[in-house]
């Protein structure tokens, strides 16, 4: 048995552990296998009242609580808390025995003190850290230290309430993937709902709101649908991408919002043009696709680059394609997207605003034969016209929701996947949700 430690070196440990907000006093420590074990004396005021009748209990015996607390200079912590015992005298008591109220230590039942949480939510939102190394920290096993986390989220969730949602004026919307497993509800596919406020406002980064499973249409206007009424009043601004199932869910459930497709799909869309372009013409030019040494393969990354990028070596190679009078569809299908470029990096929004229109109004002209591409940009454009200015006028864009998106993935890398929905979205809001710790 340990020599019991001097009272200084006592109330040392108490200070450096924090034992007093838990309840208990230390008494002893010791290492078991790694584990460092702080044996400890319940704090107590008086005898025990019965939770069955309320009566002072009789002294009877004591037990040995064991629980997992907070790491200590990194080692995982073991309480051994001495807790008493008493007998219920009272003749109409169904409680015979019962043991003093624990209840600032840990719940009842639990193997992890009741400040474990708090910890285990900042490794995670906070560090980054993962399930596993959390679980190693604590000494405790992945579902004990995954199952706290995903109840405290659940119950921060619940402490905000509609309160979190308040101030939000400006949503971002897009699809992402989650599980690449067969047979995956809605084929793996979550449409993330994000708060764009504070980045339109300058005020600071986009935060993760919600994530139902689907990406359709009904996935996003059930999300809007199952919200408070004022707080789809208070929504002025939708960022999407093209995809029209969330445009009409927005119109649907927010009709005064503006719906804004942003620069990162529209010149995303109209690159994808120009890759089609460049196939078909090498196609019908060559008769195979692009190899090592022809020219509309050597350029294929030049063309995709801002023409205020470009080097001279690639400005040459251009030239070089350009000139061939075969490669004219390429030549036009790249000053389009150069130009469409060139708008969004306007300074004078209502500039790039009119340039960008005259675009649109020119690809819905009457265009040369073998342009089809471009005629088939150019209805997309001209059908989401109203969303792709719309730009212009609330400079909101769903690249910040795409920045989430890339974080997620990370978290899916670093939990190496994720089996259940439920858990994922507890673990994104966590990750993402910036949620009051």
């Amino acid at each position: 048995m340990p020599q019991l430690t001097s009272p200084p070196a006592q109330l040392v440990a108490d200070t450096i552990i924090r034992t007093v907000e838990l309840g208990v006093g230390i008494v002893d420590a010791a290492l078991a296998s790694g584990t460092t074990v702080v044996f400890a004396e319940l704090i107590v005021e008086g005898p025990g009242r019965c939770p069955g009748c309320g009566l002072v209990g009789v002294y009877r015996d004591s037990v040995e609580r064991r629980v997992s607390d907070v790491p200590v200079v990194g080692h995982p912590l073991e309480l051994r808390v001495r807790v008493p015992r008493y007998e219920c005298g009272h003749d109409g008591c169904a409680r015979a025995i019962f043991a003093h109220d624990t209840g600032r230590l840990a719940r009842p039942g639990a193997s992890t003190t009741r400040r474990c949480a708090g910890f285990i939510l900042r490794r995670l939102a906070v560090d980054k850290a993962t399930i596993a190394a959390v679980a190693r920290e604590l000494g405790r096993s992945w579902d004990t230290v995954n199952s706290i986390a995903v109840e405290a989220t659940q119950t921060l969730l619940l402490t905000a309430g509609p309160a979190r949602l308040d101030g939000v004026e400006v949503l971002g919307v897009d699809e992402h993937k989650w599980s690449h497993v067969f047979g995956t509800q809605e084929g793996g596919f979550v449409t993330v709902i994000t708060d764009l406020t504070p980045v339109v406002a300058g005020r600071g980064p986009a935060r993760l709101l919600d994530m139902v499973p689907g990406r359709s249409a009904a996935a996003f206007s059930g999300w809007l649908a199952a919200r408070e009424q004022s707080f789809r009043d208070r929504v002025q601004v939708v960022a999407m991408d093209g995809f029209g199932g969330y445009k009409s869910a927005a119109t649907a459930q927010v009709p005064d919002a503006v719906t804004v497709m942003d620069p990162f799909h529209v010149i995303a869309l109209a690159g994808a043009k120009l890759d089609l372009c460049r196939q078909r013409v090498q196609q019908d030019t060559l008769g195979h696709r692009g190899r090592g040494g022809d020219p509309l393969s050597g350029v294929r990354r030049a063309l995709r680059t801002r023409d205020g990028l470009l080097t001279a070596r690639q400005w040459a190679r251009i030239g070089a394609v350009f000139a061939d009078d075969a490669h004219a569809a390429v030549e036009v299908t790249w000053c389009a997207y150069q130009q469409m470029i060139d708008a969004y990096a306007e300074r004078d929004p209502q500039r790039g605003k009119t340039l960008l229109s005259t675009v649109i109004d020119l690809l819905r002209s009457a265009l040369p034969a073998g342009l089809e591409e471009l005629a088939q940009l150019g209805r997309t454009l001209h059908r989401r016209r109203d969303d792709v200015l719309a730009y212009f006028d609330h400079r909101a864009s769903n690249g910040p929701t795409e920045a989430i998106n890339g974080r997620l993935e990370a978290l899916r890398r670093n939990a190496l996947g994720f089996r259940n929905m439920i858990n994922y979205r507890i673990r994104s809001l966590l990750h993402c949700g910036a949620l009051a710790l």
